[in-house]
C-alpha cells in the first residue's frame, strides 16, 4: 500500500494533477527513469500545488445568494444553477445535482493529498525535524480548511443544540485507496477541524515559503473564523487578536481608486484593472482559488446587490462598473488578475474582531475595529466615523461591510446562515426577476446543499446519507 500512495504523490507532481483515490489506472509501474518521492522537496511540491490543493469552489452558494449576475439563457443550461439562482424550493436539486460537482470532489482530491502529506512526509529524507513536522502543520491546516468549506456547503449550519445528533460530511483521514470512513456529525467535525489546527500551530513557521503555505497567523485567523461560525465569540476575539498580532496590514482601497480613476470614470470604456487581490496582497495570511487559477475577471454582480455596498465605497468602485447589454443591466467587472477569494485575510479577521467585541457588547472598541478597515475603503467624502448605541446597531454595520469584503467566498455564505438562526438578524432575500416578485426564507432547505448524486451513488468503503430531502 505504501508503494502505491508514493506513487500517487509522483503522479502528482510530474503531472500537475490533483490527487484523488480513483487513480487506479496509475498504479500499476514506476516508469522508468523517474525519481520516486522521497526527500522534503519532494513533498513540499504538493503543499504548493495550487490548483490542486487552494481552490474552494463553491458556485452554488454564490447563486444562492444572488452575489452573481446571471443571464437567464446561461441558467437554462443548468438545472442545479436555476433552482439555487431563483430560489425554486419546489425543485428536486438532488436529482439535478447528477454530475461531478466541483465543491465536493475538489475539496476531497485536496483532503486526500494532505492525508497523504500527514502519513508520509515524517518519512522525508534531506530534511530536518523541524522540517518535516512544518509540512505536516501545514498540511493540517490546510486540510482543516477544505473541511470546513464541505461543513458549510453540505450540512446545516452549527447550533450548539443540535451539532451533536446532526450529520455532517464524510470524515476521510487516510490516504489509502479504499480505507473505510465516517460520516461524522457535525460537532465531530468541528471538533476535528479545531483539533488539526491546534496540533499545527506549534510546528507552524510564522512565514511560510510562499503565501500557499500555511504560517502562524494564518492557523489564527482560521481558527477565528471557526470559532465565529461555532458562536464562541471569547475564543474567536482571541484568536483574532492572535492573527492581527502577526499581521494587521489593511489595503488602502482610496488611493488604489484614486490612481485609476480616470480609466474607471470614461464613459463607456471598461478598463481591465490589476487585481491588487493577488499573491502580495498585504492583507494575505493565506492565498486560495474560489475556483480557477489563472488571471480572470471578477464575476458580474446584481443591481440589487450592488446596492448593498456602503456610499463611496472605493473597493467597490475598483471593481464593477454599470454596463447594459440588450436587456440585461448589470455591473461589470473591470479588474483582472488572481482573487483571493478561498483564503484568509486581515480585512475578515478586522470584522471578526469587530462582532465578537460588539457581542461582548464593547461597542467602541467594535466600532473601532470596523472603522480601522472602513477608512480604507470609503472615499474621504462619504466616510464619517460610525459609532453603535446597541448591539444590533453594531452588528448591522458590521455585517454591511463583511458581506461585501467577504463577497464571492464561503464566509459570505457562512456568515448569511449562522445569522438566520437568530430570530433577531435572520433575513429574507427578496427580489424581482422578470416582473416576478421572489424570495429566500431563512429558515429554506436550500441553504444546505445536496451531495452529488456521483458521491451518494458510489460511497466507496463507507454510507453518505443526504442532509437535505431535495
Amino acid at each position: 500500500m505504501k508503494r502505491i500512495i508514493r506513487l500517487n504523490i509522483y503522479i502528482a507532481l510530474v503531472l500537475g494533477m490533483a490527487l484523488t483515490s480513483g487513480c487506479s489506472k496509475y498504479l500499476d509501474i514506476v516508469p522508468k527513469g523517474r525519481k520516486m518521492p522521497t526527500t522534503l522537496a519532494d513533498f513540499e511540491a504538493l503543499v504548493r500545488d495550487e490548483y490542486g490543493n487552494h481552490r474552494y469552489p463553491h458556485l452554488q452558494a454564490i447563486y444562492l445568494l444572488n452575489d452573481r449576475f446571471e443571464r437567464t439563457e446561461a441558467l437554462n443550461f443548468n438545472p442545479l444553477s436555476k433552482a439555487n439562482y431563483m430560489w425554486q424550493e419546489g425543485e428536486n436539486r438532488i436529482t439535478y445535482n447528477n454530475s461531478d460537482e466541483s465543491a465536493y470532489y475538489t475539496a476531497y482530491a485536496a483532503i486526500s493529498n494532505y492525508n497523504l502529506l500527514v502519513q508520509y512526509a515524517p518519512e522525508a529524507t534531506e530534511a530536518t525535524d523541524a522540517e518535516r513536522k512544518m509540512l505536516v502543520a501545514q498540511a493540517k491546516l490546510g486540510r482543516a480548511m477544505h473541511y470546513f468549506l464541505l461543513v458549510n456547503y453540505y450540512a446545516d449550519t452549527y447550533e450548539a443544540s443540535s451539532a451533536a445528533t446532526k450529520l455532517s460530511v464524510p470524515l476521510i483521514e487516510s490516504a489509502d485507496i479504499g480505507a473505510p470512513y465516517q460520516q461524522v456529525t457535525i460537532q465531530e467535525m468541528y471538533d476535528y477541524i479545531i483539533r488539526n489546527v491546534t496540533e499545527a500551530l506549534p510546528d507552524l513557521p510564522l512565514e511560510g515559503a510562499t503565501i500557499l503555505h500555511g504560517s502562524k497567523g494564518a492557523a489564527h485567523a482560521f481558527l477565528a473564523r471557526v470559532y465565529l461560525q461555532m458562536g464562541d465569540y471569547d475564543k474567536a476575539l482571541a484568536s483574532a487578536n492572535d492573527a492581527l498580532a502577526q499581521n494587521d496590514q489593511l489595503f488602502d482601497w482610496v488611493a488604489y481608486y484614486n490612481s485609476y480613476k480616470a480609466q474607471i470614470d470614461e464613459p463607456g470604456v471598461y478598463p481591465s484593472l490589476p487585481s491588487p487581490r493577488a499573491y502580495d496582497f498585504v492583507e494575505n495570511y493565506i492565498f486560495g482559488h474560489e475556483d480557477a487559477t489563472y488571471s480572470k475577471r471578477e464575476y458580474n454582480i446584481r443591481t440589487d446587490r450592488a446596492a448593498r455596498f456602503e456610499a463611496g465605497d472605493a473597493s467597490f468602485l475598483s471593481r464593477w462598473k454599470l454596463r447594459t447589454i440588450g436587456t440585461d443591466t448589470y455591473y461589470y467587472s473591470i479588474m483582472t488578475g488572481r482573487f483571493n477569494d478561498g483564503g484568509i485575510t486581515t480585512s475578515e479577521v478586522y470584522l471578526i474582531k469587530a462582532e465578537c467585541l460588539a457581542r461582548q457588547e464593547d461597542w467602541p472598541g467594535a466600532m473601532q475595529a470596523l472603522n480601522a478597515v472602513r477608512v480604507k475603503r470609503i472615499l474621504p467624502a462619504q466616510y464619517t466615523p460610525l459609532s453603535a448605541a446597541t448591539t444590533d446597531e453594531a452588528i448591522g454595520y458590521i455585517r454591511r461591510t463583511k458581506e461585501s469584503g467577504t463577497l464571492f467566498s464561503i464566509v459570505a455564505f457562512g456568515d448569511m446562515r449562522r445569522f438566520n438562526k437568530e430570530p433577531q438578524y435572520a433575513r429574507t432575500l427578496t427580489k424581482t426577476e422578470n416582473g416576478n416578485a421572489l424570495s429566500l426564507a431563512p429558515g429554506s432547505h436550500m441553504w444546505t446543499m445536496p451531495f452529488p448524486q456521483g458521491a451518494i451513488n458510489n460511497p466507496g468503503n463507507g454510507t453518505i446519507h443526504q442532509n437535505v430531502n431535495q
